[in-house]
């Protein structure tokens, strides 16, 4: 997993392009980030399985990270509290 911790500002706003349902989890640095969860696109679950690992990459607390577009695409938009 790459070390996101260069883009931990507060108030940065981190785009994401989610796959859901993936073999494996892994993030990807680039524009936008590129993030492969294992759990599905069902009732949020795949939302915070993202969350929960870009927040790991990022080296801070999950609840500092707010998705602001994108609960039922694959292109997101988190913003760092």
């Amino acid at each position: 997993m790459p070390d996101l911790s260069a883009l931990a500002v507060p108030g940065a706003k981190l785009a994401v392009r989610a796959t859901p349902r993936a073999k494996r989890e892994a993030v990807e640095a680039g524009e936008p980030l590129r993030i492969w969860v294992t759990a599905p696109a069902d009732q949020g679950r795949a939302n915070e399985a993202v969350r929960k690992l870009l927040a790991k990459a990022l080296g801070v607390a999950p609840t500092r990270l707010t998705l602001l577009r994108g609960q039922t695409a694959r292109d997101k938009l988190f913003q760092l509290d």
